[in-house]
């Protein structure tokens, strides 16, 4: 296999669980932020992540899986398998005074699994809306939650703004001030593992924390890399190892309750690395915030047992929102075919070729556009209409200056009219750098035609730019708090 395709490896697995198990399986589903497509060590070997390349390698790599450029709308597509442009959640994120989140007439994937039987237990970030308490995870489909409901926050002192952001169900937790979120959420989850019944299946979720900014890191991780100069890059490298402890932590536990061998382990990043806090994406486009391959093209695996499928790459198409009709198949479900996503479980289980065929990478209406405005996919080739996003060239982890946070400025940003267009064809160049607009004017008329169509299916961004004063922290003990929409 040609190194570059490797590098390009994602993994998921497959195997009609149905009909070949009597039971079903347990099901563990790990996000992590802002992870790169250059920042995980079977991509890059400069990065010690052992487990989750064991993980990855025994599993089926997935070389083509994407998401949103940011997170609450990768994070909406994958528990909904709606786009996130439907439902008003494609621009930016949910911020912390803003009365949005996920629609409560959308069954979310917790709700799915609860119905077929699962435990369902969540340790991690939400971020998919908290002003009501119905927004909540545990009022969405899980039986049990610890952890944060915004987009990031202190790893030591859980706060944002200096405001707690910590729940354990609906309690805030205060008692943790000093303790890792890394290290906190895998001891949680493999306390889940080790209480579990284990005649029921378990659907454990855990979108962790790492590697999102701020960096932090306890000292014994970052000595792990001597050798890289650049202090933040250092610092992030060791996050990337601190969330491969915990994911071995976790492996861990399903092995010696017995588990493992019962359990589909599904890994995703929910965006790409994020260029100013020493996320890397080489030799990909872009990174976070961008509609380039380095902002969407996203580290994925499945690892499992029962996966007929093992060990290999798989190059067909998934997208975030396929996530959630293909764990109900996995799970013995059906899925609602009447939204976004497809059922992709066969075809990763029997390595046929992917059902799905085209993709919209985002569309977005809003100004500023801060990320990129719109993007589809149709077979090889991608057209991005417009604003591409920030931080939209390629960049090397040492090419980062040692300050931190980087500055803007220390980028070239180029202008892009809002009705601009570039084609690629993501077969033949998956780094971006050959614009084929003016080359394939019939392909590009096609495609303009096709993201038309999706236009009109397009609700817009739900994005309230003033802050809710309801929403103020000081009104709930100085805690982020459910309660005021």
């Amino acid at each position: 296999m040609n190194v570059f395709l490797l590098s390009l490896g994602v993994i998921l697995l497959i195997g009609d669980v149905v009909t070949t198990q009597t039971t079903k399986p347990h099901i563990v589903f790990i996000i992590a932020d802002d992870l790169g497509w250059n920042d995980i060590g079977f991509h890059n070997p400069e990065i010690k992540s052992p487990n989750i390349d064991k993980l990855a390698t025994e599993g089926l790599i997935l070389n083509s899986s994407y998401v949103q450029p940011l997170c609450s709308p990768s994070r909406s597509a994958i528990m909904t398998g709606y786009y996130p442009f439907k439902m008003g959640l494609q621009h930016l994120v949910i911020l912390p005074y803003q009365p949005v989140c996920v629609p409560l007439n959308i069954t979310l994937l917790p709700e799915a699994l609860r119905d077929l039987g699962y435990a369902t237990h969540m340790v991690g970030k939400w971020h998919l809306g908290f002003c009501s308490w119905n927004c909540t995870p545990t009022y969405r489909g899980f039986d049990s939650f610890f952890g944060y409901y915004n987009a990031d926050e202190d790893y030591y002192t859980h706060t944002v703004d200096d405001y707690l952001d910590l729940r354990d169900n609906k309690t805030p937790a205060r008692n943790l001030n000093g303790t890792y979120s890394t290290n906190y959420f895998a001891s949680l989850a493999t306390d889940i593992i080790n209480r579990h019944n284990k005649s029921q299946p378990l659907f454990l979720y855990l979108p962790f924390q790492a590697v999102h900014e701020p960096i932090e890191v306890p000292k014994r991780y970052e000595d792990l890399y001597p050798n890289i100069q650049n202090e933040g890059r250092r610092k992030f490298s060791g996050m990337v190892s601190a969330l491969d402890e915990a994911v071995g932590n976790v492996t861990s536990a399903l092995k010696q309750n017995g588990m493992l061998d019962d359990t589909l382990i599904f890994f995703t990043a929910d965006n790409g690395g994020w260029i100013p806090y020493y996320g890397n994406n080489y030799p990909l486009r872009g990174g976070k915030f961008t509609i380039y391959e380095g902002g969407t093209r996203t580290v994925a695996f499945i690892n499992g047992k029962r996966l007929q499928n093992s060990g290999t790459v798989y190059e067909g198409l998934m997208h975030a929102i396929d996530w959630m009709p293909t764990i109900v198949a996995a799970a013995g479900g059906i899925p609602d075919n009447s939204r976004d996503g497809m059922n992709l479980w066969s075809d990763l289980n029997n390595g046929s070729l992917s059902g799905r065929k085209e993709f919209v990478y985002n569309l977005d209406s809003h100004f500023p556009p801060l990320e990129g405005h719109a993007a589809l996919r149709m077979g090889d080739y991608k057209m991005v209409e417009g604003y591409p996003g920030e931080f939209p060239d390629w960049y090397k982890p040492q090419q980062l200056p040692e300050d931190s946070p980087i500055k803007q400025d220390k980028f070239e940003k180029k202008p892009y009219p809002w009705y601009q267009y570039q084609l690629f064809n993501i077969k033949d160049d998956p780094t971006e750098h050959n614009d084929l607009s003016t080359k394939l004017p019939d392909i590009l008329a096609k495609m303009k035609a096709r993201l038309n169509e999706y236009k009109k299916q397009m609700v817009p961004p739900n994005f309230p730019i003033l802050p809710d004063p309801k929403s103020d922290p000081a009104l709930y003990n100085n805690t982020w708090s459910p309660g005021w929409c």
